[in-house]
């Protein structure tokens, strides 16, 4: 990481909030947008850009953006889906057409309800009648939409959509489904996961530790499968989060190392739980404290300086 001051910070804050705003206008009035699945392609592009420049950067800035609001959710929630399904595609190696459908499905997949998502987020009620059947709904209506309402001409894109919902009961591994299968299994899990560790208005978004384990316990022998692969991409506690030290001090993940569950991180309090001067970096890779468990963000008081701690992360390096 190269953040070497306040303003190189916001710069690249700026970026990573420009291609989520420019995506939430894309969702919300696709209608309007001329050549749609070219533009998609390009926030792909612009995407992967990001992360190939610093993915552990990425990740905390996303991280950060996903879990402390709920507004704007339904965009934040297809970038958050879009980055784990790129991460994960290079993990499990999958062809690069198959990996594009995935990504693109992300982006889109509730593009039907883009509207609704966003106003489900900010209301404490429970969903009424007509908002359910919106949602039961909006699969099939955003396959169709996306086929034959904005021309967009691949269709295991398309039929990803359609059924990024279905619930996969079948025993075999990833590799041995077809296509189709394994990006809608890949897809489900990840869209689980960023929706429990997503703030709305009428609850606290999870940990991360808590969410990957609900994907663990899936419905399907194999369900764990994406899960470890997700663990392998990002980390059980991915750059952005926080985390709570064996000696009860608060700290937050910088970067990911060569070992999943030991992440370098920048610790933010002493054991008393006062915040620190300075933030302190701790690779617990190399030793004690580690990690005792992932905390919601929503648990967490301190507001810390990020491009401070953008700056401690540059003294880390991992693979």
């Amino acid at each position: 990481m190269s953040v070497q001051d306040e303003n190189e910070y916001e710069d690249l804050l700026g970026l990573w909030s420009d291609l989520e705003s420019g995506l939430g206008v894309l969702l919300s009035n696709p209608l309007s947008v001329r050549e749609f699945e070219q533009r998609v392609v390009q926030y792909d592009r612009w995407l992967r850009d990001l992360l190939r420049r610093d993915a552990d950067l990425g990740l905390y800035l996303l991280f950060q953006l996903a879990t402390n609001s709920w507004v704007g959710y339904s965009a934040s929630h297809s970038l958050v889906c879009a980055t784990l399904c790129h991460l994960l595609g290079t993990e499990l190696r999958l062809d690069g057409s198959e990996h594009d459908a995935l990504v693109h499905a992300a982006l889109t997949m509730n593009i039907a309800m883009t509207e609704l998502q966003d106003q489900l987020a900010l209301q404490t009620e429970k969903p009424g009648a007509e908002q359910q059947e919106a949602v039961r709904t909006h699969a099939p209506r955003g396959a169709h939409l996306l086929a034959d309402r904005l021309g967009v001409g691949d269709p295991l894109w398309v039929e990803i959509v359609r059924r990024h919902h279905d619930e996969d009961a079948t025993p075999l591994p990833l590799h041995a489904l077809p296509p189709l299968r394994r990006l809608v299994r890949i897809l489900h899990a990840v869209d689980r996961y960023a929706a429990m560790i997503s703030p709305r208005k009428s609850r606290a978004g999870r940990s991360t530790t808590e969410s990957v384990r609900a994907i663990m316990n899936g419905s399907h022998a194999t369900a764990d499968e994406v899960g470890h692969a997700l663990v392998r991409a990002v980390g059980l506690c991915p750059p952005g989060t926080y985390v709570q030290l064996e000696n009860n001090a608060l700290a937050l993940v910088v970067r990911r190392s060569e070992r999943a569950n030991l992440p370098h991180v920048a610790v933010l309090t002493g054991p008393d739980g006062q915040a620190l001067p300075q933030p302190r970096l701790h690779q617990t890779l190399q030793g004690s404290p580690s990690i005792k468990s992932a905390l919601a963000t929503a648990l967490v008081r301190l507001r810390p300086n990020h491009h401070q701690i953008l700056q401690l992360g540059a003294q880390a390096s991992w693979r």
